[in-house]
């Protein structure tokens, strides 16, 4: 993207740009057709698109108040929220119980907070790992998770901007269909986390029938999706019952701008 100019004549750097739409996004809850599961991975690639991070993962609870991945910028990331959930240990689960942002600024902290996280992060090529709480008020929905290649915590311009991104999400979700019970939006993000599970089989069924990476598969079930205006759910319950066939996936009447990060 190229500078444009704003309303009141200046220039707004592509960074800008996007960062605006992204909060047009994440406040566009209600609409027809409204899909969980690709809000979340919108505010996960994101994160990485605008923050100094090199993935991102988000967390939500289930109507038991268990945390549940629900969306991962790449397939590493998904590993290690999961290793997070397996192990009961990392800075996501903090998160959530504390309601309060995690940070530790290096390695040392790290290992002495999660001995076991710590170095399943650094195995999957990661030497940083904070956590944002996705939070209205007194109520926590879950957590986002960032990860950096390099040591060292995010600059705190780039906390407030990614805590900002999670509480406006946040507020999507419970607006989204009026849901103002915890109940009910438990509830909700529950048929969110069935679909997560169906897509998690589609991923590994295309890859196999393809021989593409997962992260690539998701990525062309999503565009396929979008272009075709369908839900997610649906198209990966196709691909799931070879309903929906690999050359029609490639087949789609647009092509959507990069999603690779800017500096």
């Amino acid at each position: 993207m190229t500078p444009q100019q704003d309303n009141g004549g200046g220039l707004m750097t592509s960074r800008e740009q996007l960062l605006a739409a992204t909060f047009v996004d994440l406040a566009d809850t209600l609409v027809a057709g409204f899909d969980v599961v690709d809000f979340l991975h919108t505010l996960a690639t994101r994160s990485v698109q605008l923050l100094d991070v090199d993935a991102a993962g988000i967390m939500l609870a289930d109507q038991h108040g268990g945390l549940r991945v629900m969306a991962s910028s790449t397939e590493e990331a998904r590993l290690l929220e999961l290793y997070e959930l397996q192990n009961d240990e990392g800075p996501c689960l903090d998160c959530y119980r504390s309601g309060a942002p995690v940070v530790r600024d290096d390695l040392s902290a790290m290992y002495s907070a999660w001995p076991s996280f710590t170095e399943q992060l650094r195995q999957l090529g990661f030497h940083s790992a904070q956590a944002l709480p996705m939070r209205l008020r007194d109520e926590t929905i879950g957590a986002l998770n960032l990860f950096r290649i390099q040591p060292g915590g995010l600059s705190e311009a780039d906390l407030g901007i990614g805590q900002a991104m999670a509480d406006v999400a946040t507020v999507g979700l419970i607006q989204e269909r009026a849901i103002a019970a915890s109940e009910q939006l438990a509830t909700h993000l529950q048929v969110a986390l069935t679909s997560r599970v169906q897509l998690e089989q589609a991923k590994g069924v295309l890859a196999q029938r393809t021989g593409l990476p997962m992260d690539e598969t998701f990525e062309v079930m999503r565009a396929y999706a979008r272009s075709h205006n369908r839900r997610l759910s649906d198209v990966a319950t196709q691909i799931i019952d070879g309903s929906l066939r690999d050359d029609q996936l490639r087949k789609r009447p647009s092509t959507k701008p990069s999603s690779s990060r800017l500096t």
